[in-house]
């Protein structure tokens, strides 16, 4: 972008052309009030309209607060020291200023907080004053931090992060054309299935350190047993019951993940959205405006049961296979493990069934197929469990048999995300090509592939743990050892690692030094901002690196793809290795060389060192994160990225933070609105944009038009949309610019998450406002004695231009208050005496019909900010 361009908005619009808008815009005073307008244009002068002019007092005027990532306080929020609650409860809520008073809009019966009071000497002088009636909005801040970092347990959700993952990828899906309903549909199925997928693979490892390394290889062998706790005393049992016994830890597991997705369902899916959106939609309507995008109560109860179900079959499978295997019982062994099949099939139809009913609030419960699989699943797994404990083999082999299934459940990985690539492209072909997609649109498969990756990574890194203790100094799997080890697959994977970190590390440099390369051209144009002061070639370096630096975010689709193109590839290459040879890399290519044979044990090591050290790093994170609070703060922004969307794919992912904050925000705006007539400024920072955006979305078109938006450090477009075209694409957001009164938009070129929206301008005034200088001041000054900080992310509202627009949007909004004639007892309204423009004084201040169409407004223009 051109030097020029990046000067302070409020020299910017000093230069250019005023529109019309611009021209019916008030001036703020020195401090910071603004006189009150018609919604034409500036009030006449009292000596134009006669001796009985008055003002009109303006609508009263509320500025909404909404923090952004990592949460923040109420009192740095509101500036003030002394704030009270006013609406909500210990894990979200809206606050106000003490001094602000009491709202009754909120709801609350809280009694200390004293009302408000007019100024003294002002007709509305007492108690019982309107909030905001004197033309100033009464600031209040929405702080919806407790819903994803003010629990410690919450920290512990890092063990979710594949669920949470491949949760994200469902809603990558392009946006498709007309006639891809279709494909949609099967985008939406075939993400489904992969994440059932994920849950089969945590469970499978589960049993795989519980019931093969500790109760069938270790606690059968007394030279790995002596010492150890578990294995000692199960090694007292035959192979049978030990695997029986050992199943309660995976059970154990599943039985936690089940009650912890009920728990938090309960807190968000369950509850009724406030029904503030409007039923009647169209196909143009934006799905983030659908009155049942909120409320997954439905789909996310039956997902939790088919995957539970598919959960306690595979551990039943796990304890049926090796009887099987072994030739005891077979028969009665099969017919059970067949019913156990029957089932998992069965559940696996659930999921491809369970679709998301947005177009209205979806009351069906289900109860009757939910508690079916549950039942039936619970009584297979008691059946596997007395199978295995009585008519188990007394003996253990080598490995658990059932190993293979690993090298199974990576084929149909595969197979799903090829299908997965296929669909997008057909969707794309459709008319869902958007031109600023991230990964030109296949962000979900590449995402899919990195969630798989992540999971693999935690099963592998915990089973190599695992048997790496067991085992003590010697090495699972090698000659002397009493372990077999892990699967072989898991022992090829570990063996890419090395393979896979210095491809990704080379991609992801080359990236960040196409962005460096640009700073000399920066560095020319933060001179050309700062004109008239003198060269320092450090400070101009230091604001040249703070704007690439902030650029390096627009790398991260070409950091994804290449992660999910060679994690893709080196997973196929290793489960072709474990099904060609059957034994770990090392001894695959033992006899062909001492140089590959030292070079790939290198990597075998090397990378099931790290597996371990991934698993171990984890753990470590998540025990600091629950005892430290900062720490836990840094996870908590995780979450407020990660969690934004409902649970469509994986019932177990943590929970959706919107479902509670969107509908917070909704009923507030909606209530006040309503109660008041009055104006309201969403004022939104950061992830606070985004629930402000799906907020206004679910209002009704009426409360719409009494909105304004302030977004500032936005990543509406620069992240969402690209990473989630459907939903936050340019058709998306152009369509919210359409509903609300006026949007502003506040960026910086330093800001590496925030960005301008990039929509069309049909009446020359953009939404977008920047970018703003930053820093502040070159050099030391009179205004600036001290160095300015580059702010980059933060501080938008110390800015000069957020006071202006923020008071610009107050005055666009209905209801700003001006100078009218005040009728003679007994004149009627039609005898009133006319404007300077010869429209009658009763109809220029005449405020905006809420029922009027946009673009039918009382403004004289659309009625709306337009981008």
């Amino acid at each position: 972008m051109e030097g020029a361009a990046r000067t302070l908005h409020a020299e910017d619009t000093q230069q250019r052309t005023p529109s019309r808008r611009e021209t019916a815009q008030p001036v703020p005073a020195e401090d910071g009030s603004l006189p009150a307008t018609s919604p034409d244009g500036p009030a006449p002068a009292a000596e134009q309209l006669g001796e009985d002019a008055a003002w009109t007092r303006p609508a009263p005027a509320l500025e909404l607060l909404v923090h952004g990532v990592g949460g923040t306080t109420p009192e740095a929020m509101l500036c003030s020291g002394q704030v009270a609650q006013v609406c909500g409860d210990q894990v979200a809520g809206i606050y106000r200023r003490a001094e602000d008073g009491l709202d009754d809009t909120c709801g609350t019966s809280r009694t200390d907080i004293p009302a408000p009071t007019a100024p003294p000497g002002t007709a509305a002088d007492g108690p019982g004053r309107p909030p905001g009636a004197d033309g100033q909005p009464v600031q209040e801040a929405y702080c919806w931090s407790g819903l994803t970092s003010g629990n410690s347990s919450r920290a512990l959700w890092l063990l979710l992060v594949p669920f949470m993952i491949v949760n994200l990828a469902h809603w990558m899906r392009p946006p498709g054309g007309p006639g891809t309903d279709r494909w949609r549909r099967l985008y939406d199925i075939l993400v489904r299935l992969l994440a059932l997928s994920l849950t089969v693979l945590l469970v499978a490892a589960a049993c795989e350190v519980a019931v093969d390394l500790v109760a069938w290889q270790c606690a059968g062998n007394p030279a790995c047993a002596r010492g150890k706790p578990w294995p000692g005393f199960l090694g007292e049992l035959p192979a049978g019951p030990r695997t029986a016994v050992a199943a309660l830890v995976p059970t154990a597991l599943v039985t936690a993940l089940w009650w912890l997705s009920h728990r938090t369902w309960s807190a968000y899916e369950a509850q009724l959205p406030p029904g503030t959106a409007d039923d009647g939609h169209s196909p143009q309507t934006p799905d983030l405006a659908l009155p049942g995008f909120w409320y997954g109560r439905r789909p996310v109860a039956r997902l939790r049961a088919a995957h539970t179900a598919v959960a306690l079959c595979t551990i039943a499978v796990a304890l049926l296979l090796p009887a099987v295997r072994a030739g005891d019982h077979r028969t009665d062994g099969a017919v059970l493990t067949a019913f156990v099949s029957a089932t998992a099939l069965a559940a696996a139809v659930v999921v491809c069934r369970t679709g998301r009913s947005e177009s209205a609030v979806d009351h069906a419960t289900d109860r009757r197929t939910i508690r079916s699989l549950l039942a039936v699943s619970l009584v297979l797994l008691a059946a596997a469990v007395a199978h295995a404990a009585l008519r188990g083999p007394g003996t253990a082999a080598s490995r658990l048999p059932g190993a293979g299934l690993f090298s199974g459940l990576t084929v149909v990985q595969g197979v799903l995300i090829v299908a997965l690539t296929v669909v997008v492209q057909r969707l794309r072909r459709g008319g869902g090509a958007e031109p600023r997609a991230a990964a030109r649109g296949f962000a979900g498969p590449m995402v899919a592939v990195l969630a798989c990756m992540v999971g693999w990574i935690f099963a592998g890194g915990v089973a190599q743990q695992v048997a790496d203790w067991l085992d003590g100094s010697r090495t699972p799997g090698a000659s002397g050892s009493p372990l077999a080890g892990p699967p072989v697959l898991l022992s090829w994977q570990a063996a890419t690692i090395p393979v896979f970190l210095p491809v990704v590390a080379v991609v992801a440099g080359v990236a960040a030094a196409r962005v460096a390369a640009g700073r000399g051209k920066e560095a020319a144009r933060v001179r050309g901002d700062y004109p008239g002061h003198h060269e320092q070639p450090h400070r101009t370096r230091q604001i040249a690196g703070a704007v690439t630096r902030a650029r390096l975010t627009d790398t991260a689709p070409a950091v994804v793809v290449a992660i999910g193109c060679t994690a893709f590839v080196l997973a196929a290459l290793g489960t072709v290795g474990a099904w060609a040879t059957g034994r770990s890399p090392a001894v695959a290519v033992a006899g062909t060389g001492e140089t590959i044979g030292r070079a790939v044990r290198i990597a075998q090591d090397t990378g099931s060192w790290l597996l371990g050290a991934g698993a171990v790093a984890l753990y470590t994170l998540g025990r600091r994160a629950y005892r430290n609070p900062s720490a836990r703060r840094t996870v908590g922004i995780l979450w407020d990225v990660g969690t934004f969307w409902p649970r469509a794919a994986h019932p177990f992912a943590p929970p959706c933070y919107a479902e509670r904050a969107v509908p917070d925000l909704t009923w507030r705006m909606a209530t006040w609105t309503d109660r008041t007539d009055g104006r309201l400024v969403l004022s939104a920072h950061s992830q606070g944009t985004v629930l402000a955006a799906s907020a206004i979305w679910q209002l009704a078109p009426r409360a719409r038009r009494r909105v304004a938006l302030l977004t500032y450090g936005s990543p509406l477009e620069r992240l969402y949309g690209r990473w989630f075209p459907a939903y936050f694409g340019p058709v998306a957001l152009a369509s919210l610019h359409g509903e609300v009164h006026a949007w502003r938009n506040l960026w910086r070129s330093t800001d590496p998450i925030g960005g301008p929206m990039r929509l069309p301008q049909p009446d020359g005034q953009a939404v977008d406002v920047g970018p703003l200088r930053d820093p502040a001041a070159y050099e030391r000054s009179a205004e600036h004695p001290l160095p300015t900080p580059i702010l980059a992310h933060s501080d938008y509202q110390g800015d000069p231009v957020f006071t202006a627009e923020r008071a610009a949007l107050l005055a666009m909004l209905p209801g700003s208050g001006q100078l009218a004639p005040v009728p003679r007892p007994g004149q009627a309204d039609d005898d009133a005496p006319a404007s300077p423009e010869g429209i009658p004084a009763t109809a220029a201040i005449e405020t905006a019909d809420p029922a009027e169409p946009p673009g039918q407004t009382a403004q004289g223009s659309s009625g709306r900010s337009s981008a």
